[in-house]
């Protein structure tokens, strides 16, 4: 094994793990007596020069293939993940900079930059082992990230029922990789797939089956392990319940993905309407139908944005489930266009959320009237967001359902593929219409609060608020350009 090129592929975890020391350092030794606002912007210029160098590296670097039989994997594709993931915990960090709830700066982006390493990790990686200690990794950051507002009795509620659903998550998720390690007699995924293809599969597999996708739907908020979704998304900071929204679901779905089409590529049966057969496709096709209706249907009582906000990513887990049921390259595009647009616009949407309710001291409907005439620029991004969640076109939102529908339809042609599936999804869709438009409706019709001073945003918030906007509207409106790049990085990978 070459240990210099396995270093060189490497490298921009590695910066990420000597910056996170990096604001270590800066943060308790030469700024603790600072105030806590010159704390966060040297903290959050810090971590994005970080992200940026080690972007740079990725953009530099050509991919090198498997290391120490597929723990380590480098192809393009990861890199493109990799790129992702980085984008977003910038954005994070600029979001992190303006909200004040933690005098523990330097350990909140400490931590924030680990997580985003753990999750670097995990993408590349097809190694079960690997895969496992990589989403702990990145759980245990975002236990803590959830619990640091100490003034807010919510956000330690919230980490601890995160933490209790996630480690029971974690015990049954490794129950079942250790049986299908028992079955395959390997732990990597490609070794997996040839030997359990074309065999007549045992009932300890099924149990092997359910208890894995019973650990990954924790992760990725699907009915029924969504329990923790709403008070964490709700209790947690801010800048903490974005990441989770939007780099932990990007690094997770794309995880579940891999494993279910590199894996146990030949064990999906059939969800097609009267022609099911045993396999992981009809157990994740039940899950997405729970995950759209329960989801959509809790989030129409909410008066909570970011508890709306958490039932609408139960329910959007549902729509990109719907996209991974069709097994083959074109579902795995379509699922990571789906994320990765959905990661942008509910980080966004974050983003504006916590800069109203640090002035207004909540998060309910009430805290966004008049938003336009406070804060135009900040209402018409959230219009973006909002409308781009919905699915409405010509936003990322639209195309993002259209190719995981797509895709969803193509897969069985002679028994109308998962038409069944898809109809449920537009229904639902048109559901969640309604309370995306309540939230627009305080933005824009709601008349301000008497009192109410306009709202005064720094102007880092701004530009990275109206960046998100714009990529949402590019996607939107040139999704070509991302879905044949996923394309053409998928099947350099083999998937």
């Amino acid at each position: 094994m070459n240990y210099g090129e396995l270093f060189k592929q490497v490298v921009p975890e590695t910066i990420l793990v000597a910056a996170a020391f990096v604001v270590l350092l800066v943060d308790l030794a030469w700024m603790r007596l600072k105030p806590t606002s010159t704390r966060r912007t040297v903290a959050a210029m810090l971590g994005g020069l970080g992200c940026a160098a080690a972007f740079a590296w990725l953009l530099e670097v050509q991919a090198a293939g498997s290391f120490c039989e597929g723990i380590l994997v480098v192809d393009p594709l990861t890199q493109m993940l990799k790129q992702v993931i980085l984008i977003l915990t910038v954005f994070t960090a600029v979001i992190s900079a303006e909200a004040d709830f933690t005098e523990h700066v330097g350990e909140f982006f400490a931590l924030l930059l680990l997580a985003t390493v753990a999750m670097m990790f995990l993408v590349s990686s097809e190694d079960l082992l690997m895969i496992f200690l990589s989403l702990e990794m990145t759980s245990l950051c975002l236990y803590v990230m959830t619990a640091f507002n100490k003034q807010n009795p919510q956000s330690a509620e919230a980490a601890l029922k995160y933490f209790l659903f996630g480690g029971t998550a974690a015990a049954v998720m490794l129950f079942g990789l250790s049986l299908i390690y028992g079955l395959a007699h390997s732990t990597n995924l490609r070794a997996i797939a040839a030997a359990l293809g074309g065999q007549r599969l045992e009932p300890l597999f099924y149990l092997a089956l359910v208890m894995t996708v019973a650990g990954l739907g924790f992760k990725v908020a699907a009915v029924p392990f969504h329990l923790w979704a709403p008070d964490a998304y709700q209790g947690a900071p801010t800048p903490a319940a974005a990441f989770i929204a939007s780099g932990s679901k990007v690094a997770s779905f794309f995880v579940l993905g891999k494993l279910m089409l590199l894996g146990l590529s030949g064990t999906g049966g059939s969800g097609a309407w009267r022609a099911f057969a045993p396999g992981w496709v009809p157990l994740l096709a039940m899950l997405a139908v729970l995950s759209m209706v329960l989801g959509n249907l809790a989030a129409i009582v909410q008066k909570s944005v970011r508890r709306l906000l958490a039932y609408s990513a139960i329910a959007h887990a549902g729509y990109a489930l719907t996209g991974l049921l069709a097994g083959q390259p074109e579902a795995m595009a379509s699922l990571l266009y789906y994320v990765i647009t959905y990661g942008l616009a509910v980080l966004g949407a974050f983003a504006v959320v916590g800069v109203v309710e640090g002035r207004a001291g909540d998060d309910g409907f009430a805290a966004l009237a008049g938003l336009s005439r406070r804060a135009p620029v900040l209402a018409l991004c959230l219009l973006v967001f909002i409308l781009s969640l919905a699915g409405i076109p010509p936003l990322a939102g639209f195309f993002g359902k259209f190719y995981v529908f797509t895709a969803a339809v193509k897969s069985d042609p002679k028994n109308l593929g998962l038409l069944w599936l898809v109809i449920v999804a537009i229904a639902m869709s048109a559901v969640s219409l309604y309370y995306y438009l309540q939230v627009l409706k305080q933005v824009y019709v709601a008349e301000i609060p008497a009192g109410t001073n306009p709202l005064q945003v720094s102007r880092a918030t701004q530009l990275a608020v109206g960046a998100l906007a714009l990529a949402v509207v590019a996607l939107g409106c040139w999704p070509g350009a991302l879905v044949e790049k996923l394309l053409g990085v998928i099947r350099q990978a083999g998937l």
